[in-house]
């Protein structure tokens, strides 16, 4: 099995620091590429983990955290002797993965993503107390699709799928077949607890669940999974994740279908002690109400 190069910077616990960081000092933040496979990295920052793809066709960026890092992200983009950024995907439209697009995109990049993206960033969103308004034109996203697209790019095949998302109405993953690498956005956290799903953009844990099984059934033991956030991940690690929400969510019903009202859910405690982390900042109430949100909304 190949060895997965491993760090311990990654962008903050989860996203329920973007208030924090929001608010942050930016000037200290360092931007660590670690390289994955010939032409493949990934970056460490404070936001979301960034892909890049880059050879003779260009350079191929997943995600793009925050507006003020965009001078040194560019900068660990040339660092790997990588040309600036051709193409700009975001998996999704939460700022701490899209928050320099317009820095990109006015940079000459050509940004991608989910029809849902675009339009979330364009009518401006309100995401765990923190509000965006509306993108300007450049930020947003200039070429858009419903299920997916490809990229043939640098000798590799890049896929780009819309699987029905989970964590928002709007999460892509990417996958590099012949690098074998596989970019999840905030579907899957490693080892930071439980999802976020952000109900109030669309998200559902039955649909992240579904897209969990997807992604799980087009890799194998080889896969190296770049999360959302925390350090680099395997096929496996994805199981387990996919296997303790799934697990969550079958208790939750449970209790759903057994009379109960969300408040004797939530004093029940089903979930309790399944969590990856204890730390995560989605706390086991919080997971509980998001999933009776989403049966609600996947039963209607």
């Amino acid at each position: 099995m190949r060895t997965i190069a491993r760090t311990a910077l990654f962008a903050g616990a989860a996203l329920g620091a973007t208030a924090v960081w929001a608010q942050a000092d930016m000037s200290e933040v360092q931007i660590r590429p670690v390289e994955i496979a010939p032409g493949v990295a990934v970056l460490f920052g404070n936001g979301g983990n960034i892909g890049v793809g880059y050879g003779e066709d260009g350079t191929m960026l997943v995600d793009d955290q925050f507006a003020e890092l965009s001078g040194k992200i560019q900068q660990a983009v040339a660092g790997l002797g990588a040309s600036p950024t051709r193409f700009l995907v975001n998996t999704h439209f939460h700022f701490d993965h899209a928050g320099g697009n317009e820095n990109f995109g006015n940079a000459g990049a050509t940004i991608v993503a989910h029809e849902n993206v675009r339009k979330r960033l364009a009518d401006g969103s309100t995401v765990m107390g923190n509000v965006s308004p509306s993108a300007p034109d450049a930020a947003l996203p200039v070429i858009t699709y419903d299920k997916g697209l490809t990229f043939h790019l640098n000798g590799d095949v890049v896929d780009v799928f819309f699987l029905g998302g989970g964590h928002t109405d709007g999460d892509s993953a990417i996958r590099w077949r012949k690098a074998n690498v596989v970019h999840m956005g905030d579907m899957f956290m490693h080892n930071l607890g439980w999802p976020f799903i952000d109900v109030d953009s669309g998200g559902n844990v039955e649909h992240l669940l579904n897209s969990l099984g997807q992604v799980i059934a087009m890799t194998d033991a080889e896969t190296v999974i770049i999360p959302g956030h925390g350090e680099l991940a395997t096929r496996s690690d994805l199981m387990a994740f996919r296997n303790m929400v799934e697990t969550g969510v079958a208790r939750v019903k449970a209790q759903k279908d057994g009379g109960a009202t969300l408040a004797e859910a939530i004093a029940a405690k089903p979930v309790e002690g399944l969590r990856n982390n204890a730390n995560g900042f989605i706390s086991d109430d919080q997971f509980v109400t998001a999933v009776w949100a989403s049966l609600d909304a996947h039963n209607r």
